[in-house]
């Protein structure tokens, strides 16, 4: 009873640090330079990827449009964190309003959220092109793939809403510093001085949609896939089907790679580590899929050789 009357008597912090990473200046003006090259290549590359899919018919199919729809996402991911982690390593715009820190948060998972919904709607989409490649155009026309896109961003902006519901009640009346460079669940949890049960299991329960669901579609999807490929009698349309998920296949263990590493934490897990996986997925993640999705896919390829030499 004594403690709540505490909890009530407190002042409510409105106000937050981040911290970023800890070290000196010259540190401090590295890893703001790392992150300024990466956040405009990521940019540029997913930007360079839905150009050249509204730009070329033989790339309109759901596949691409399911790929369009990736690198709109991580440009708005991206955008969503990193330009505030680029003030905070040049030393400037280290606080955060409570209000701004629960958009940042709001915005950040649920295009992350989004993220996973779109990468098992992709794996779907290349198991009925491979498993059943006689009934995909009829199957995945252009009405399902806007339903199932268009049913990933809006499952992953309202499920979102309810965490960030929840910690807009929560009270701060205690030390107001964030030890990351962005706001997450974790901070949050860290310095209420409130009960946070409530939103504990809203993020545990959320997490099993967001995460565990998408996963297992994901990984079903491969398996009949690969079983699929496995039973072609030739060696060339085994190659040309692998060829055909390759992409999405790795940037699918990329993502979620990093994924098990921040959520399944080990107790001698540090502070600092945990943010290090966080850029990989808030930064390098969005990088490396456009390239991925260039040098791995023939297609692709075809296409920006075929655009280069037209100009």
């Amino acid at each position: 009873m004594e403690e709540k009357n505490k909890e009530r008597n407190g002042t409510n912090v409105m106000e937050f640090i981040l911290l970023g990473f800890p070290g000196s200046q010259y540190l401090q003006m590295s890893i703001f330079m790392l992150f300024l090259i990466m956040y405009v290549m990521a940019l540029l590359g997913n930007m360079a990827i839905i150009i050249l899919v509204i730009a070329n018919r033989r790339l309109h199919t759901p596949m691409y449009f399911f790929l369009c729809n990736l690198s709109f996402l991580e440009i708005w991911y991206t955008t969503a964190s990193i330009p505030k982690s680029l003030a905070i390593f040049l030393g400037r715009g280290r606080s955060i309003s409570f209000t701004n820190c629960i958009i940042q948060f709001y915005f950040v998972f649920a295009l992350g959220s989004t993220e996973y919904f779109l990468l098992s709607v992709m794996a779907y989409d290349r198991y009925l092109a491979i498993c059943y490649p006689l009934r995909y155009s009829s199957i995945m026309d252009s009405q399902l793939s806007l339903q199932l896109a268009a049913g990933s961003w809006l499952c992953a902006f309202l499920i979102i809403l309810i965490p960030a519901i929840l910690i807009s009640r929560l009270t701060f009346c205690g030390p107001n510093v964030i030890n990351h460079f962005y706001c997450s669940i974790d901070s949050w949890i860290a310095i209420s001085c409130t009960s946070t049960f409530e939103i504990e299991i809203a993020a545990f329960v959320i997490s099993i949609v967001v995460i565990v669901c998408p996963c297992v579609i994901t990984f079903l999807s491969y398996i009949f896939i690969i079983n699929t490929i496995l039973h072609f009698p030739s060696a060339q349309r085994k190659q040309k089907a692998f060829s055909t998920c390759s992409s999405h296949l790795a940037v699918v263990l990329i993502w979620y790679g990093s994924t098990i590493f921040l959520y399944v934490k080990l107790s001698n897990i540090s502070s600092d580590m945990n943010k290090i996986v966080n850029i990989l997925n808030t930064v390098v993640t969005p990088l490396l899929n456009p390239f991925i999705y260039t040098l791995r896919n023939k297609e692709v390829k075809d296409t920006i050789r075929s655009s280069l030499h037209w100009g």
